[in-house]
């Protein structure tokens, strides 16, 4: 499915270059991956999967639409979703349930596409039983960074699905209106994957992936700001928040080629 986002391309393209960004590198072995075990492959109902992180010893960090069905479009029973964390060749480090699921309340998955969809992107997912694992440490989250600062991202996709890939060397193309536009690499499956700053050597959350974009033969990626949005949700899990409840399907999608004229952008979210 592709979608126009004119309003968060205008300020990105032009001046760009992305001769500095590393490869993705797939993470086969366990001295590749150690640092990294904390980040999982969520699989969804046994029908796709998305990524996340860990931030606590039970709280996942993903992306909202992965909670959704993209054919219904309604919520799915995230008791049917597993964190494989580590996942890599066939194992896992730990494998956990979701207990509890919140998506940012103002997000809406039926939406058009715009930058309040995308900065609304967020969910944090309750594991059945925290893991606590000394291979195992949860990340951080840190503000959102500069544009023209260095992250990475750490993901899975359609074609890699089976071991995590790092790009430990893209950059902070925009910032608008709580949407981070990044150089990274992302694709199907990738949706939810953390976006790290290295500050320190430390690796530190300061976005998940949303979308991604093709514009001139050259990918981008989008992701949620976190800070406010992230606090809005561990509010919600402290209400008591995040039990399942089915919601009714939703007809009204828009296809592909659809939708208000175009800027030259494709937007896809990388979901399951």
């Amino acid at each position: 499915m592709r979608w126009i986002l004119p309003a968060v391309v205008a300020v990105v393209f032009g001046t760009v270059s992305w001769a500095e960004d590393a490869r993705l590198k797939s993470l086969q072995t366990g001295h590749d991956a150690g640092a990294w075990e904390a980040v999982g492959r969520l699989d969804i109902n046994g029908r796709g999967f998305c990524t996340g992180a860990l931030i606590s010893p039970d709280l996942v960090l993903t992306a909202a639409h992965c909670l959704f069905d993209k054919t219904s479009g309604a919520r799915i029973n995230h008791e049917t979703v597993e964190f494989l964390a580590g996942w890599r060749n066939g194992r896992a480090s730990a494998y956990r349930q979701v207990r509890r699921a919140v998506v940012h309340p103002d997000y809406n998955y039926d939406a058009d596409v715009s930058s309040a969809r995308v900065r609304n992107d967020v969910a944090l997912l309750e594991l059945a039983h925290p893991i606590r694992n000394t291979t195992i440490e949860p990340f951080d989250t840190a503000p959102r960074p500069r544009k023209g600062a260095h992250v990475g991202v750490v993901s899975y996709a359609r074609d890699r699905a089976e071991a995590p890939s790092l790009q430990e060397v893209c950059r902070v193309l925009a910032r608008q209106q709580g949407v981070l536009v990044t150089s990274c690499t992302v694709d199907f499956g990738s949706s939810g994957a953390p976006i790290f700053t290295f500050a320190d050597g430390e690796a530190q959350i300061v976005s998940v992936v949303s979308a991604k974009a093709e514009m001139d033969g050259q990918n981008v990626s989008l992701g949620t700001a976190l800070g406010a949005p992230l606090e809005i949700l561990r509010a919600e899990l402290s209400a008591g928040k995040g039990v399942y409840q089915e919601s009714a399907p939703i007809s009204a999608r828009i296809g592909v080629g659809e939708g208000r004229a175009s800027s030259g952008a494709k937007f896809v979210t990388p979901g399951q």
